[in-house]
C-alpha cells in the first residue's frame, strides 16, 4: 500500500488532565501516515485522485485548536476517525501525537502515543 506522510504538524491546544493544561494551552505536534492507493494520482498528475494534504491539515488543526480532551489517547482517536470519516480512499492510517512538555518536573523531550486504525 502507498502512503502519504505528513510529518511534524505543530498546533496549540488546550489538552490535559490537569485544568491548567486546558486552561493555558502547549504545544502539541501531530504526524500521520495515510494508506491509500496513489497509483492514478502518480500516474495522472491529479489532485481529485488522492488527498489533499493542505485540507487534512486544516481538518487536524481544527480539533487541535477547538476542541479540549483529557487524554491525548482521545486526541488521537478523534483525529484518526474524523479523518477515515472524511477521506474514504484513505484504507488505514497511524497517528501519532506527541505532548513536548508534560507539566512534571522531571526532564524528558516528551510523550507521544501513536494508533493504527484501518476500514477492516
Amino acid at each position: 500500500m502507498d502512503k502519504m506522510v505528513l510529518r511534524g504538524m505543530e498546533y496549540y491546544g488546550y489538552h490535559g488532565v490537569f485544568a491548567e493544561e486546558r486552561k493555558l494551552g502547549q504545544r502539541f505536534y501531530v504526524d500521520l501516515e495515510l494508506e491509500l492507493d496513489l497509483r492514478e494520482a502518480g500516474a495522472g498528475d491529479d489532485l481529485s485522485k488522492t488527498v489533499n494534504y493542505a485540507e487534512v491539515h486544516e481538518l487536524v488543526q481544527g480539533i487541535v485548536q477547538q476542541k479540549s480532551f483529557k487524554l491525548i489517547e482521545a486526541l488521537a482517536e478523534h483525529i484518526a476517525s474524523s479523518v477515515l470519516d472524511t477521506y474514504t480512499m484513505v484504507d488505514a492510517l497511524t497517528v501519532k501525537v506527541t505532548k513536548p512538555h508534560p507539566p512534571f518536573d522531571i526532564h524528558f523531550e516528551g510523550v507521544t502515543v501513536e494508533l493504527y486504525r484501518s476500514r477492516k
